[in-house]
């Protein structure tokens, strides 16, 4: 947008001295049709700048809003699932997709407390696995 803004100026700069300095001629219209057209498009490009830019805001506050309800459906989940504090955390970071031994860092625990701990948070809701444990949500996404 920079250099159409350049060009455009000079156009126009180049015009008005063809103007001055003698009777306009097709060169100097053509010229001037030219600048014109350059500046016309060069506000066409900033306001669909400016709609892509408020439509790209207003898609990232939605997809906030949906992180927000999203964790606070999977934390009124764990609740009702009755989770420890401690397999509230691990069961987070699983659906974030941490494998076990991520998450044993993180928590600065073993990985076998950490299998211990994802096999009763499974247990609860009812589950086999991690794939069914984030498919538990993700369900109700699409329906």
């Amino acid at each position: 947008m920079l250099a159409q803004g350049v060009a455009a100026i000079f156009f126009i700069a180049d015009a008005v001295d063809d103007l001055m300095a003698a009777p306009p001629g097709l060169h100097v219209l053509a010229e001037a049709l030219v600048a014109a057209v350059l500046v016309v498009g060069i506000g066409v490009v900033g306001w669909q700048l400016r709609l892509t830019l408020e439509e790209m805001r207003r898609q990232e506050q939605a997809l906030d809003t949906a992180r927000g309800d999203f964790l606070r459906v999977v934390e009124e989940q764990f609740t009702t699932w009755d989770l420890t504090p401690a397999e509230k955390d691990v069961g987070l970071m699983a659906l974030k997709g941490a494998d076990v031994a991520e998450i044993a860092e993180a928590r600065g625990a073993a990985q076998g407390t950490v299998r211990a701990q994802l096999t009763r948070i499974y247990a609860k809701a009812g589950v086999s696995g991690r794939a069914q444990f984030a498919a538990w949500f993700v369900e109700d996404l699409l329906d």
